[in-house]
């Protein structure tokens, strides 16, 4: 047999792609039309709790892309008190196969992929469901995937008002920092939930809760507003979604499975079901179902995060490298 190789991409490796934030929007958007056409298979992530002890778990996601040749599977540690280490909350490795043999293709340091590709979730939801001319963001958490929020939406939509809050002081004063350095506008910090989201145009709750507890109030949404949870513990009302006129998903399969999730408690008690739901981002970017369709809409997206988005961005991060001649070749068999 022939000597088989793969790439490698390090996060040096990464780093040095300097993706820009059209590159990022444009891959994860591709897994998203794919995904609407039917041409991709995905499995509900599953999870492994080594020890409840050690407060923080890991998520493996599954899934292929057809148009892109390429299965994968990214295994992403969530480990909320790494701060404590000096340590990001979340690092993953991807896994890239050609899904005609099982061979495979790449390995890569997926950390920084997962907080673009959250990112461009987040943007492209809004892309679709916020209104056109939404300028004011209120954003919960200072997570790594919270910059990318921030930084794609405002890509997208040129915010005049940004609002950020989270657990701890210093880690919204240094996010706060960030984004105004990067983006060359004013950040405003607030010292609580309520006037960081209300009256704000889109509100992205991001929070590190260790357990549910509803610090999202229903009252404080504006009519028209887009609301997107992603938080790994609820932090939203049930009655949340009594208010919505749509109500969409990344994918129903992944969405009422699993422990965790901002949108748990609702799948468990029957108040979101696959009756009452819109539909999934992949069916609006396909064309296949609407977006927003009114000023007047009220909507929201629930996202837990697509092993296809991880899919759709690393093929786009190996065609990159191979281009600018980054990576290592490493020899499998």
């Amino acid at each position: 047999m022939e000597p088989v190789w793969f790439t490698f991409l390090n996060g040096a490796d990464i780093a040095r792609l300097h993706l820009t934030d059209a590159e990022i929007l444009d891959a994860v958007e591709d897994g998203l039309r794919a995904q609407g056409l039917g041409r991709t298979v995905i499995e509900p992530r599953v999870h492994l709790v080594p020890d409840p002890a050690f407060n923080g778990h890991f998520n493996v996601l599954r899934g292929y892309v057809a148009p892109l040749s390429l299965a994968g599977v990214k295994i992403v540690g969530d480990y909320v008190d790494n701060y404590r280490q000096g340590l990001p909350s979340e690092m993953a490795l991807l896994n890239l196969f050609d899904p005609r043999t099982g061979m495979p293709v790449a390995v890569v340091d997926a950390t920084a992929l997962t907080e673009m590709r959250t990112g461009a979730l987040t943007a492209l939801g809004a892309r679709h469901l916020a209104r056109q001319d939404s300028k004011v963001l209120g954003h919960i958490g200072a997570r790594a995937t919270s910059y990318w929020n921030v930084r794609l939406l405002d890509r997208l939509f040129d915010l005049t008002e940004i609002r950020v809050h989270s657990r701890r002081p210093e880690s919204r004063r240094a996010f706060a920092e960030r984004l105004e350095r990067d983006l060359g506008k004013p950040v405003t910090v607030t010292d609580d939930w309520r006037s960081c989201v209300e009256g704000a145009d889109i509100v992205v709750e991001a929070s590190r809760l260790e357990r549910p507890e509803p610090l999202l109030r229903t009252e404080w949404i504006s009519p028209g507003a887009l609301v997107v949870p992603y938080g790994t513990n609820s932090a939203v009302e049930l009655d949340l979604t009594d208010v919505m006129d749509k109500v969409v998903v990344d994918d129903w399969g992944q969405a009422h499975a699993g422990p965790f999730g901002a949108l748990r408690a609702h799948v468990d008690s029957g108040r979101l079901n696959k009756g009452n739901l819109h539909g999934e981002l992949g069916e609006i970017v396909a064309g296949l179902k609407p977006g927003r369709e009114s000023p007047g809409e009220t909507n929201l997206f629930w996202h837990r995060g697509l092993s296809l988005s991880d899919i759709a961005l690393g093929a786009a991060m190996l065609r990159k490298a191979e281009e600018l001649g980054l990576g290592q070749k490493l020899r499998f068999s």
